[in-house]
């Protein structure tokens, strides 16, 4: 990300305080089967275990999610009806919503905090595929996904002492990466975009998916970016109409290459990160995992139709 900056919030701003909220398309979008993944605290494991095929496909084709919160992750409340709120993200820009992507959180899964007390000058980030928040004594609480942030309250030999929506608690610090909270995290190159998605081929395909317990295509693509400084859109429509277009003769690893249906020219549903040679890493859909597949000869590639840049060179600022 390139900034952490809480200035655009209220005095009182509400934080996800479960380990992953799910942003539901409506209140009326969760089904009993979906309890685990919206009660506090939440437990994705047991909820993603407990999904069929066919639960987890009619996320999708139901339209019933939208998007994912982290512990954590700051957002703007516009109405709250009926135990749910409707939200605002700032973190992950959308057309949907100039303000950030819109959906409906199960109020339970937030809390309000200060801005002046959740504020600080720096900020950590997990960069382990999970790691467990502990308490001072060393016990467990909160299994937190890779790029969760918190600010930073002390650093301690060993471990972090970061601020929590329950107070203060604790990370490792071999699992976390601190930056200057204003400045953020230092940009990387369109190599280490790669490096960063490359740890989670095998992961299973989640609609709406945004965090390391799954991933959909465009939550790949938005992870890998911000785990490199840069902040990009949430959805691959909005994806693929920012950043640099990149000629398909011309694609170096870290660029985004996108797919549409009618070989290329029809309506756009796919993004990957292109990996070099040919290849693509990307989240493909339910009930496949993250791979890393080669173009030719393939649907993918008679279903081409952009490929965009958000990375700089080395030495670009």
């Amino acid at each position: 990300m390139t900034n952490q900056t809480v200035d655009i919030f209220p005095e009182q701003m509400w934080v996800t305080a479960v380990q992953v909220a799910t942003i539901w398309t409506s209140k009326e979008s969760a089904r009993e089967i979906d309890l685990p993944g919206t009660e506090n605290p939440s437990n994705i494991d047991k909820w993603l275990d407990e999904l069929t095929y066919e639960t987890s496909l009619a996320l999708c084709n139901e339209n019933r999610v939208q998007s994912q919160l982290v512990y954590g992750e700051p957002v703007l409340v516009t109405e709250i009806i009926d135990n749910w709120a409707h939200v605002v993200v700032p973190s992950q820009p959308s057309k949907k919503d100039e303000r950030g992507y819109p959906g409906w959180v199960p109020l339970g899964q937030l809390t309000q905090v200060t801005k002046a007390d959740w504020k600080g000058p720096t900020t950590a980030t997990v960069i382990q595929d999970k790691a467990w928040l502990e308490a001072e004594n060393g016990e467990k609480q909160v299994k937190l996904s890779y790029m969760t942030f918190l600010p930073v309250a002390e650093v301690h030999a060993d471990r972090v002492e970061v601020k929590t929506p329950h107070g203060r608690s604790y990370l490792p610090q071999e699992a976390v990466l601190l930056f200057p909270t204003d400045t953020g995290i230092d940009k990387g190159t369109g190599e280490d975009i790669v490096k960063a998605g490359e740890p989670y081929t095998g992961l299973d395909y989640f609609w709406g998916g945004m965090t390391s317990f799954g991933f959909d295509c465009s939550g790949l693509a938005y992870a890998a970016h911000k785990a490199n400084g840069y902040q990009i859109p949430r959805d691959a429509g909005d994806q693929a109409d920012a950043g640099v277009e990149v000629p398909f003769d011309q694609l170096l690893p870290g660029d985004l290459v996108f797919f549409a249906y009618e070989e290329g020219k029809g309506k756009l549903h796919h993004v990957g990160i292109y990996y070099g040679d040919g290849k693509m890493l990307h989240s493909p859909q339910t009930g496949k995992g993250i791979e890393i597949v080669s173009l030719e000869g393939t649907i993918y590639e008679k279903e081409l139709c952009a490929a965009r840049r958000y990375w700089n060179r080395a030495g670009e600022k």
